[in-house]
Formats: C-alpha cells, sequence, structure tokens
C-alpha cells in the first residue's frame, strides 16, 4: 500500500462512497439481508471500484475488522460478564431502586446522566457503556417505558464526555497537535460539554425516548432476573464496584501524565504498574474477578455456577461484536481507498473564517471516514500551522480545539462501528439507529460548536 498511488478523483471517490452506503441502506433495510453480511460485501465491493491493489485487499479488510475488535470485544464481554452478575446477584435493581428513591421516577433520566458524566470522564465511552448498561437497564425495566427515555441522556452523557475532554483521545489528540494546554481544555471543556449534554443529549434524549417504544433487550443482561434474591448486595456495594474501574483508570491517566510532564521517572514502578492495571481492559478484568468473588462466590455460589452465568453472558454478543468488527472494517476501506486525503486537499481552502473552516472540515471528514480520530489528526495537520499561525491567545486555541473535537464527533452512521454497537447492544434496527444516536451525535457536534464559538468571540474581546 506504500507504493500505491490513487489515480481516481475526489468526485468520483466521493461518488463511490456514497454509492456504497445507499447500497448497504438498501441491502439492510429494505432486502433484510443480515447486517454483517451486508457490510462484508459492500466491503469488498468498494475495495474493489476504488481500484485498491488487490493484492491488499484482504489485508485492509482483515486490519480493519481486526483493529475493531481488539478495541471492542474485550470491552463488550468483559462488559457483559459484570452486567450479568449485577443483574442475577440482585445488586442492579438494589441500586436502581435506591436512584429512584433519591431522585424521583421522572427524574430518573437526569440522574442516570448526572452519573454518566461523572463516569465518563475518566473512562472511554465504549467501556464506561458496557459497565453502565445493567444499573440502566434495571432502572428501565423498575420503572417502565421506553429503555431509550433511560439509555439516551446517559449515553449522550457519556459521549459527549469522550468528545470534549481529555484524556480521551480525540481532545488529547487535537490538544497536542493543535498546541493547547491540558488544563486549560479540561475546564473550558467542562463549560462546553455539560450544556451541550443538556440540549442535546438530555433534552433531545427524552424527547425521542417517549416517542419511539423500544423494551428493554435481553442481549447484555440475558433478561430480568427470574428468581427473587432475597439478601441483595447492597446499594453501596454495587457503587464500589462500579467505582473500581474508574479509579484505576483515572490512576493509569494520572501517572501517565506526571511521567510526560517529568514528575515521575517512566520507567518507575510508580509509574508502570497503574499503567497495565489502569488499562481499560484489565480495569474491567479486575472488576469482573472482583464482582465474582463479591456479587457470586462470598454469597454461596458454586464455582460451576458461576461459570454457566459467566458463559451465558457472553453467548447473545457474539453477533454485537462481529457486525461491530464489520463496521470498522468497512470503515478502513474508505480510509485505505483515499478518499479522506482527496478531501481533505480538496476542503484546503474553503475562505471561511478559520473556526468555521476547522468545524467543517473536521465533520465532513468523519461523515466520510467514520472514524473522529482520523478526522482529527487529518484536520489538524491541514490547519494546525494556519492556527499556530493566527496568533491565538490560550483560550482562542482551546475553543479551536473544541471545534475540531465537535466537527469530528457528527452524524455516525454505516461506517462507522460504534453506529453498530449502540444499534444492536439497545436492539435497533437501523432507522431506528439514525433517529435517535445519529441525530443526538450530531446535536451535540452542532451545539459544541455553537457554544466553542461562544468561548473563541468571548476570548477575543
Amino acid at each position: 500500500m506504500d507504493d500505491w498511488v490513487q489515480t481516481l478523483s475526489t468526485p468520483a471517490l466521493l461518488s463511490i462512497a456514497l454509492v456504497a452506503i445507499a447500497l448497504l441502506l438498501v441491502m439492510i433495510i429494505k432486502f433484510k439481508v443480515h447486517p454483517l453480511l451486508a457490510l462484508v460485501i459492500v466491503s469488498i465491493a468498494t475495495a474493489f471500484a476504488t481500484r485498491i491493489p488487490i493484492s491488499e485487499i484482504q489485508d485492509v479488510l482483515i486490519d480493519g475488522f481486526g483493529a475493531t475488535l481488539g478495541e471492542v470485544a474485550l470491552l463488550v464481554g468483559l462488559g457483559a460478564m459484570f452486567g450479568r452478575l449485577a443483574e442475577i446477584s440482585g445488586g442492579a435493581q438494589a441500586l436502581s431502586d435506591a436512584l429512584i428513591r433519591r431522585f424521583g421516577d421522572k427524574r430518573a433520566p437526569f440522574a442516570l446522566g448526572v452519573a454518566s458524566l461523572l463516569f465518563g470522564f475518566p473512562i472511554f465511552f465504549d467501556a464506561a457503556f458496557m459497565v453502565m448498561l445493567p444499573i440502566i437497564f434495571s432502572v428501565a425495566r423498575r420503572l417502565g417505558g421506553s429503555v431509550l427515555l433511560y439509555v439516551l441522556p446517559a449515553a449522550a452523557a457519556l459521549s459527549t464526555m469522550h468528545v470534549f475532554l481529555p484524556p480521551h483521545p480525540g481532545a488529547v489528540a487535537s490538544t497536542v497537535l493543535l498546541g493547547g494546554d491540558v488544563g486549560l481544555t479540561i475546564l473550558i471543556g467542562i463549560v462546553v460539554a455539560v450544556p451541550t449534554w443538556y440540549i442535546a443529549g438530555y433534552l433531545y434524549g427524552t424527547f425521542i425516548g417517549k416517542r419511539i417504544d423500544l423494551p428493554v433487550p435481553d442481549l447484555l443482561s440475558g433478561g430480568p432476573r427470574v428468581e427473587t434474591v432475597e439478601d441483595p448486595p447492597k446499594p453501596s456495594t454495587i457503587i464500589a464496584l462500579l467505582m473500581l474501574p474508574l479509579v484505576l483508570i483515572f490512576a493509569n491517566t494520572a501517572v501517565t501524565t506526571a511521567a510526560r510532564t517529568g514528575t515521575l521517572d517512566a520507567e518507575s514502578p510508580w509509574v508502570t504498574v497503574p499503567q497495565v492495571i489502569g488499562s481499560t481492559p484489565v480495569a474491567l478484568l479486575i472488576t469482573v474477578l472482583v464482582s465474582t468473588y463479591v456479587l457470586a462466590l462470598r454469597r454461596g455460589r458454586t464455582a460451576d455456577y458461576v461459570e454457566d452465568l459467566l458463559d451465558n453472558a457472553l453467548k447473545p454478543i457474539a453477533p454485537v461484536v462481529l457486525i461491530t468488527g464489520a463496521g470498522g472494517m468497512f470503515g478502513a476501506v474508505l480510509l485505505a481507498s483515499g478518499i479522506g486525503d482527496a478531501l481533505a486537499e480538496t476542503l484546503r481552502d474553503l475562505g471561511l473564517p478559520l473556526i468555521v473552516s476547522t468545524f467543517i472540515i473536521a465533520a465532513i471528514l468523519r461523515i466520510a471516514l467514520g472514524t473522529a480520530t482520523v478526522a482529527i489528526t487529518t484536520s489538524a495537520g491541514l490547519l494546525g500551522a494556519s492556527i499556530m499561525a493566527a496568533g491565538l491567545n490560550p483560550v482562542q486555541t482551546v475553543a479551536m480545539i473544541l471545534t475540531l473535537a465537535a466537527g469530528s464527533s457528527i452524524f455516525p452512521h454505516v461506517n462507522d462501528a460504534s453506529f453498530w454497537l449502540i444499534g444492536k447492544l439497545l436492539g435497533m434496527d437501523v432507522p431506528t439507529t439514525f433517529k435517535t444516536w445519529s441525530v443526538i451525535k450530531t446535536l451535540i457536534s452542532i451545539v459544541g460548536f455553537a457554544l466553542s464559538g461562544v468561548v473563541y468571540v468571548i476570548a477575543s474581546v
């Protein structure tokens, strides 16, 4: 691939991408082709249409599929195990009952959203979502109504924190590439993220959640408990288990930051040990092991019972993981085709204000490629020199960083692995996923851009 040069024009590449997406939607929605098969077929066809060398097509497909599975499979699997342990022990129900007593029925979506804002600060979206789902599902079963009423505000909160705040990858990449201050980015990012979540995530999430009736899926938890637990775990026990991965991951972030600034020796065990146990998969593994003891073995469950319980938790998630991997495969083909580079060159000189160009370029690249990280790095590569040469003050620079992050989160669709992850975990079909998750993410992007613009204007005075 290093020696291959794309000879197709930008309009031709865009046309191929649009036809591929349209074909994928028609296959899945109209002809009811299984999403896994449809994604693989369209990925192969797109690779041929964009003239990726035949000898490289297999590697592109497998690398895209494998890279996505590497990020998702362990998180989903371990999250499913934790969810089933919390559900079958009665712990999820106990915590949901406590939340409802504290905040009331009507404020439950708001309470879940606020909890997710806090939980999503140090933990990446996928991992935090998997850990929160059993609690959200339990609240939804307890109160009734569409599960979307409860899950959308919480998922939007996790996503908003993931978009705008370090240590999440998009915010870190844009901060580094544009020469921003991490601490200032966190401070102003919170100011932008919280109202963005309230407008785009909570208000729209509850609005659409009341209008689309979606039952609580059995996919993750294996269904409601079929037996009454006479002595369920205390809510504080479940909260402690939820906090365990947060503490481990936050410790990883803290020591890594200290090592980068020279405060701690990067080779010291005080740095390397927290980095290992605070990596997201290991932190979730530790949480599952501790939960197995606290919620099952210590309460008299046998090892055979626990083995069957965890095995049953994993069985339903295979389609979710495979479809998500196939979504990553499709995105990898679009990326390998060179469409990102072609678009970047075309969009380089838009003749618009710098902050507007930053948002538009990041948004277009995100929609075309389905990956926020590539959209951010490509956009920053195009505009980084111009932004740094513009003589911006530190607050204006942070506003540009947040604008870049906002643009890179817009409108997830079929070339984005998270689109399939959210849709399949919640049991949504493709049109419903568009009406809910795609719209919420677009609103997060637009509202975040608007508030970043306000910060930029205020800093310019």
